[in-house]
């Protein structure tokens, strides 16, 4: 791939619903030069996204528990 393919690339990955879209497309789809980028992408958005669900049940956990202690 050549730069100015990258740098389409990362255009598409600056467009919010595009990106998802186009991840899945790259990462499954037709064999394609990004499919390794796609694939360690998605792995790394799913990463993200359970320990962002992990920290807030922790923090609402700590917030319900230092509020139900005060009564």
């Amino acid at each position: 791939m050549s730069v100015g393919d990258w740098l389409i690339t990362m255009l598409i990955m600056i467009i919010p619903i595009a990106n998802l879209v186009m991840l899945f497309i790259w990462g499954f789809g037709n064999p394609d030069p990004r499919r390794n980028y796609a694939r360690a992408t998605l792995i790394w958005m799913a990463i993200s996204i359970v320990l962002t669900i992990l920290l807030y049940a922790i923090i609402i956990f700590f917030v319900f528990s230092a509020t139900s202690g005060m009564n």
